[in-house]
């Protein structure tokens, strides 16, 4: 039986804060997972239209086994702007790999698209995500809210309003997982147009509303796109370019090659929560850290239990950052709440 840490957020993983930074005005922001001790860390990108920063080397077979903070920024391309600014916050602190007498901060970046989603992205010369991603790391700590903020501040799915997410699993083997999303998909985390979400049959208590799944299943269940169309876009919000890009975190003690393994296994939550996913039109991400604060090395058995739990872990997160989303000024897209009415 799974059951949340006591946060149910990824900052239940010791040795992680979590920091978020947005502008209303420009619907967008920043999030930075900070790890307060290198991180072992691994990647696995699924999606057909990735923006990244350092992904390269997290690959097992590349010499940096270990990073500093990863971070999740909206903005596309500009975006990535938002690692230098977190690098800023690590250098002034001392904090980095030491090379030649200097000090390094290595912190790894992924973007999602939210230029159009009615905030006004009129920045002038340079973007400001360089300033965001600051002010994200040097606003980190264990407690952080969910929904409308951070990366996910401007993040739309198909048919409403996307957001942050965090959820969290204590393991019987002393072991913690934790997951973060900035969730901007192609497809819905809904069935259909309900307010049931497709993750229901890995929600604990009633964390996104506890609400099961619906019975019988709505006739549109099945429909690829729900996106709503409006004047001011055009198209459809996010068509073309859209993204659901997170983070899974262990306290276990695990290899290069394993966290690899563990970003791959959370790509399932995707999947379980998102239909469609890992499209042509997605930058689909994981990011893995392994912190090995328990100081637990898993067993066979015990190693499967914690990739069941990424997947499941991961799911969750994604439906509790729609879940948690809130509706602010010039909004493209309703919020998930008001299906509810």
């Amino acid at each position: 039986m799974f059951r949340t840490g006591p946060r149910n957020l990824i900052t239940d993983v010791a040795g992680l804060r979590v920091g978020n930074s947005a502008d209303p005005k420009l619907k967008s922001g920043v999030t930075v997972v900070l790890c307060d001790e290198p991180a072992v860390a691994g990647v696995q990108i699924l999606g057909g239209a990735p923006g990244t920063r350092e992904t390269d080397l997290l690959e097992p077979h590349n010499s940096i086994a270990s990073i500093h903070a990863v971070v999740l920024s909206g903005g596309s391309a500009f975006g990535l702007d938002a690692a230098s600014g977190v690098q800023a916050a690590l250098r002034e602190n001392g904090i980095g790999f030491e090379v030649g007498g200097f000090r390094v901060p290595i912190v790894p970046a992924a973007i999602l698209f939210d230029l159009r989603n009615g905030g006004d992205k009129d920045w002038g010369r340079y973007p400001p995500y360089r300033d965001l991603g600051y002010e994200a790391a040097q606003a980190a700590t264990s407690d952080f809210a969910l929904g409308t903020i951070g990366a996910g501040t401007g993040a739309l799915t198909s048919g409403l309003k996307g957001g942050l997410g965090s959820a969290s699993t204590m393991l019987g083997s002393g072991v913690t997982i934790g997951a973060l999303a900035a969730v901007n998909p192609t497809g819905s985390v809904t069935v259909g147009r309900s307010q049931y979400f497709w993750a229901a049959p890995f929600e604990i208590g009633d964390e996104f509303g506890g609400r099961g799944y619906p019975s019988p299943m709505p006739d549109d269940a099945k429909q690829i796109l729900l996106k709503y169309r409006d004047k001011r876009v055009g198209q459809a919000a996010g068509e073309g370019g859209n993204t659901t890009i997170a983070v899974i975190a262990t306290d276990a003690v695990l290899t290069k090659a394993a966290a690899k393994r563990l970003a791959m296994a959370a790509h399932d939550g995707f999947v379980r929560a998102i239909w469609p996913t890992h499209t042509p039109a997605d930058g689909d991400l994981v990011f893995a850290l392994a912190t090995g604060k328990s100081g637990i090395e898993l067993s066979a058995d015990n190693a499967i239990d914690l990739y069941a739990a990424a997947g499941a872990t991961m799911a969750r997160a994604i439906s509790r950052g729609v879940y948690a989303a809130t509706p602010a000024e010039k909004d493209l897209f309703p919020v998930w709440s008001s299906r509810l009415r």
